[in-house]
């Protein structure tokens, strides 16, 4: 297909798909003539994740090649390629020079350890569970293994359902297009369902009988 056919069914300008070409987002397509170039459903499918990097994730250019650069490597093993486009998507928090945010980060790293969780030392996650430690303990909530738990169980399980959903066949940027989907889409989803559950739970508790 020619450019503008792309363009026509990626939704993207001729202008945005030339910017991606020559960021090295996305792959040249291949020379017709002097003047024209021919592209496939790879450039299409690559658009896509492109897309739903820059408009889900809402990741800067920088943070969308290291990702794709990572699919396009083989070599690159599944984990990595997970661990690539989470660190990407984030939150990156800023850590204070403060010793109760060291306390947290080091109460975090306990945590982790005690649950044998698998989990690298730069991963932005943790950081940003040691900030919300801090200000659970400002507000006078101490940080016990017992309040933890459920939530523990509960990110397990659907850790291991979006894992277990991603074929291992599957092309590597469908991967990606799945982490996203999981790390930033459904986040909102059980940020939401956790809401309504605790509405219900009220109102069995404590609503008029």
């Amino acid at each position: 297909m020619q450019i503008s056919e792309l363009s026509d069914r990626s939704g993207l300008t001729v202008q945005t798909i030339k910017f991606y070409i020559r960021e090295e987002l996305l792959p040249k397509g291949a020379a017709a003539s002097s003047t024209r170039s021919e592209y496939d459903e790879r450039h299409l499918e690559r658009l896509r994740l492109i897309r739903a990097l820059r408009e889900v994730g809402d990741l800067p250019v920088a943070s969308i090649k290291r990702i794709v650069t990572a699919v396009d490597d083989d070599t690159v093993g599944m984990h990595e390629l997970f661990g690539t486009t989470q660190h990407a998507i984030g939150p990156h928090v800023l850590p204070p020079d403060d010793p109760h945010w060291r306390a947290a980060r080091e109460d975090v790293d306990a945590l982790i350890r005690e649950l044998g969780w698998q989990v690298a030392r730069r991963a932005p996650a943790r950081d940003l569970l040691a900030q919300t430690f801090v200000a659970l303990r400002r507000l006078g909530f101490p940080i016990t293994l017992t309040d933890l738990r459920p939530y523990v169980k509960a990110a397990e399980e659907v850790a291991e359902h979006e894992i277990g959903r991603v074929a291992g066949d599957a092309p590597r940027s469908r991967t990606v297009h799945s982490m996203l989907v999981s790390t930033v889409l459904y986040e909102q989803v059980l940020s939401a369902l956790h809401r309504l559950a605790q509405e219900d739970a009220s109102a069995r508790r404590y609503g008029d009988k």
